[in-house]
């Protein structure tokens, strides 16, 4: 009996997944089409800043960076450990010997989670003493920047001062590289999604734009992802 019990958790586990990666921000990206969440970190929103000496920078942008360096083009192998709320796959993931994860943790572009995991907390530790990323200056855990930005968006308009702009027709660009969707929520935000991003199949695009620059040049924002 406890032969068969072993025998079927090893077949119930889920199978590695092996690919060509795209990173999408410090914290996720694609692996053979498949859209993966790596477990037990947490890296800054895309258009999170961080101060070092004195001076803002773009740190959630250099942990995109940072991921993209690390897995972007290369074959990449991902061991899953469970689902997120927007259907990711959360994983472990590692590329020519590297173990993704805990790099980007070491390098400070990236925090443990321990609401998930203490598995990454030496590495954080390490970043931090070292003064390295994030740690050379100061910041907002990701996981306050999101919380924040929810509940701003559960306020009513009414308390919230939205942008002033013209009313006009939305713009959509028929071009097959221009897929970065932008919608305009009943709320007065205006979000953006990139491929690859949670919702991004179900978002109606009101605008359309070829790069991130071009949509918030227009007034979008990233939308937050957890």
């Amino acid at each position: 009996m406890l032969t068969f019990l072993l025998a079927a958790a090893f077949y119930a586990a889920p199978e590695p997944i092996y690919g060509i990666a795209v990173a999408g921000d410090g914290d996720s990206l694609t692996v053979a089409g498949q859209r993966v969440r790596l477990f037990g970190i947490d890296a800054p929103e895309f258009d999170q800043a961080c101060t070092r000496a004195g001076k803002n920078w773009s740190c959630g942008r250099e942990a995109a960076d940072q991921l993209s360096k690390l897995v972007t083009g290369r074959q990449v192998r991902c061991a899953p450990t469970g689902v997120d709320d927007f259907g990711r796959t959360l994983a472990r993931c590692s590329t020519a010997g590297i173990d993704v994860n805990t790099t980007m943790v070491a390098l400070g572009y990236a925090v443990a989670f321990r609401r998930y995991s203490t598995d990454y907390v030496s590495a954080e530790e390490a970043a931090r003493n070292n003064r390295r990323g994030m740690w050379a200056g100061t910041f907002e855990m990701p996981s306050q920047v999101r919380s924040a930005a929810r509940e701003a968006d559960r306020r009513p308009p009414s308390s919230r001062v939205l942008k002033q702009r013209p009313a006009a027709a939305p713009r959509v660009v028929a071009s097959g590289a221009c897929n970065i969707k932008g919608n305009r929520s009943r709320r007065g935000e205006w979000i953006y999604h990139v491929p690859g991003m949670p919702y991004y199949a179900q978002t109606r695009a009101e605008e359309l734009f070829c790069s991130e620059a071009d949509a918030r040049a227009a007034g979008y924002r990233r939308a937050l992802v957890r």
